[in-house]
């Protein structure tokens, strides 16, 4: 496909039949939704390494300035609502579904619903859009995970197949780019045009960066910050096309954890405002396109902590939108689903994707963002027989 981002909606018109497919689930990362849910979520999230409660609850004050409550299960919803809506407006009779890793409804729950409505193929949305560990591979052990626990259980153990990565996606970019041209708009006017715009995603290790993504791809910042940086470029490219401004930009990254010996991705969002504040940078849009919706990890990193810093530096700036459920998303995961469906049926489907990457293979090679310690994963060349 072209790299020019269009204006309008792809256009990409396959065949209408999901088959050899019968339903769709859209697997998140689940948040707790009462106060009393939050040292719970914690223990899944981080269930094996150990960590006492003490600490967990420490970690939990994020989601306690919140009331308990993370926005990604609302925010999934309104995509569930969203998908099914786009999907019943075009004559695609898929059933959507929806589970989580860490919190109800949990993945597992949710395959035993999906078998025992008679559902035999199943595709995965994530609502992650990039290569790397935690935002792919990870997923798909705990796919593994639940398929197995399906088969202990003696229930029938469905074909799960993913997704591609849809992070060049035009209904993925084209939503942010309308987001980010309404926070230059909302920005002083004295500070618009030399606004600099700050993309950010989620910081990771440097080792689990340099394997992201297939092993041809694996070196410096791997498939993960290659994407990231592509898609940095194509927003920024249509930002200066519709406004004819040349907007500076960086890639830099949020929401680190564990231990400062480890070395992250940097640098930190925080660090890079003071940076371009003493650079006399007049203004900053903070661009999160490391992340599908508004989740607790983009409204305390970013809406409290990073604002804070702004306002501290008396720097003028704004936050843009996720893609959450617009309906252009929406459309370009109907278009996936059915370009995915066309490609097993043995057709050669259109492969809609922007930049210079083009578009990601739909099924994980071997050696695809490794894991410390190796564990089966689902819906990958590598995957185990169940």
């Amino acid at each position: 496909m072209s790299d020019a981002l269009p204006t309008e909606p792809s256009g990409f018109e396959p065949d209408s039949s999901p088959a050899p497919y019968d339903a769709l689930l859209l697997l998140s990362f689940g948040g707790p939704e009462g106060m009393d849910d939050v040292v719970p979520f914690l223990q899944n999230v981080t269930r094996g390494r150990g960590i006492p409660t003490e600490r967990l609850e420490e970690v939990g004050q994020h989601y306690f300035l919140f009331g308990g409550v993370s926005p990604i299960n609302e925010q999934n919803r309104a995509l569930l609502t969203a998908l099914r809506e786009d999907f019943a407006a075009h004559g695609l009779d898929l059933p959507v579904y929806w589970g989580n890793r860490n919190w109800a409804p949990y993945l597992t729950d949710t395959l035993r619903e999906l078998v025992r409505d008679g559902h035999q193929r199943v595709l995965v949305l994530a609502t992650s859009a990039y290569a790397s560990y935690s935002g792919c591979r990870q997923y798909r052990e705990n796919l593994a995970e639940s398929l197995a626990a399906l088969r202990e259980e003696g229930l029938p153990v469905p074909r799960v197949d993913k997704l591609r990565h849809y992070f060049n996606h035009p209904g993925f970019i084209e939503p942010v780019v309308d987001g980010v041209l309404a926070c230059l708009d909302d920005l002083p006017a004295e500070v618009r045009a030399s606004a600099h715009l700050a993309f950010t995603t989620h910081s990771i290790p440097t080792a689990a960066a340099d394997t992201s993504g297939p092993v041809e791809a694996h070196g410096d910042g791997g498939a993960y910050v290659a994407q990231h940086r592509d898609v940095a470029a194509l927003i920024s490219d249509a930002v200066r096309e519709r406004t004819g401004t040349q907007h500076p930009w960086s890639l830099v990254y949020q929401s680190r954890s564990g231990s400062p010996s480890v070395p992250w991705l940097e640098p930190d969002i925080c660090d890079h405002l003071e940076e371009l504040h003493g650079k006399g940078v007049p203004g900053v849009v903070m661009v999160p396109i490391g992340f599908v919706s508004d989740h607790m990890e983009v409204r305390y990193d970013l809406d409290t902590e990073a604002m804070a810093k702004a306002s501290e530096l008396n720097l003028p700036a704004r936050r843009s939108p996720t893609v959450g459920a617009d309906p252009r998303f929406a459309a370009a995961v109907r278009e996936l689903v059915l370009e995915r469906a066309a490609a097993e049926r043995g057709a050669a489907p259109a492969r809609c994707a922007l930049g210079a990457l083009g578009a990601s293979h739909d099924v994980c090679p071997v050696g695809c963002c490794p894991a410390r310690t190796p564990k089966p994963a689902a819906a990958g060349a590598d995957a185990p027989a169940l």
